[in-house]
């Protein structure tokens, strides 16, 4: 008999909630390089205000999918979770 437990997924549906932005992929995208990308780099290529880049921000951090690093007034960002940009790669196939 197959038993569905909703908390078992709790983790995995908040990591595609997070990436379900296109702002958001593009961000992750920019972090798979590997180094640390500073909150002024993602509002300058965007074009939208210092607000709106952290809130999305702000919601890949809640997920798990990435860290900050506060260095006096500039906040810099890495990926976390790696294998999101695999994903997104694999999602491009199709």
């Amino acid at each position: 008999m197959l038993i569905f437990e909703k908390n078992s997924y709790e983790k995995e549906a908040a990591i595609f909630k997070a990436l379900g932005h296109q702002t958001r992929l593009w961000i992750v995208e920019q972090l798979a390089d590997g180094k640390e990308h500073c909150v002024c780099e993602f509002v300058d290529a965007v074009g939208v205000d210092f607000s709106t880049i952290s809130q999305h921000l702000q919601v890949l951090k809640r997920a798990g999918v990435v860290e900050d690093d506060k260095r006096g007034k500039q906040v810099y960002y890495k990926l976390s979770c790696l294998c999101v940009t695999s994903f997104i790669d694999c999602l491009k196939t199709l």
